[in-house]
């Protein structure tokens, strides 16, 4: 398992694929190891947007603990909501262009949960942060041309703010990491908390 930022030990294990959350730990210097989490993400009946992603946090995190049970594993899951309703990763085109113009011209929740956790310690912190996103009114020329750039398939809610899905939105409240995956101030705090230490020099 490749560490990243060189051959120094690893601090933590990330129990996610996701290149977005991958970059920005990354970005902080510290050297970890991804260890990929494979879980049914689909909500449960009746179950809100903030209960699912702590839920989701929690089970990608403990399945990962339950391999490398000597690091701390930092875990997140991020959905869009309007109101109550998610709006996952969509299957296809359609599905696609059916949520940006579902969230045209409204203000939408980017929620995530997020956490580090190390049963073999008995520590871990875990939280909810949340962004709000206002998108423009879009005409469907628009959503038919952020369609073609191929950015939607592997996105919640369809879209990628980091890229040209930023000319999709007109507000945006809260924090920017949290938004494009991963709300890394509350994550480092938690990571520091689980440590005993602070996570950064």
């Amino acid at each position: 398992m490749k560490t990243s930022n060189g051959n120094r030990p690893p601090l933590f294990a990330l129990a996610s694929s996701s290149p977005r959350r991958i970059a920005l730990l990354a970005a902080t210097g510290l050297p970890f190891v991804v260890r990929p989490a494979e879980v049914d993400e689909s909500p449960r009946p009746g179950e809100g947007p903030e209960a699912t992603v702590l839920r989701l946090t929690a089970l990608k995190a403990g399945q990962v603990t339950a391999q490398m049970p000597h690091l701390p594993v930092v875990s997140a899951d991020t959905v869009v909501a309007l109101g109550d309703k998610i709006f996952g990763k969509p299957a296809s085109l359609g599905e696609a262009k059916a949520t940006l113009m579902a969230l045209s011209g409204k203000v939408h929740r980017v929620i995530t949960g997020y956490g580090v956790f190390w049963p073999a310690q008995g520590r871990e912190r875990s939280g909810l942060a949340v962004t709000d996103i206002g998108f423009r009114r879009l005409i469907e020329p628009e959503i038919d041309w952020y369609l073609s750039l191929g950015q939607s398939l592997d996105k919640a809610g369809a879209y990628a703010l980091q890229s040209e899905g930023g000319f999709l939105t007109d507000r945006i409240e809260g924090s920017y990491t949290n938004a494009i995956g991963l709300p890394l101030k509350e994550t480092l705090e938690a990571l520091s908390q689980v440590l005993g230490r602070a996570a950064l020099p």
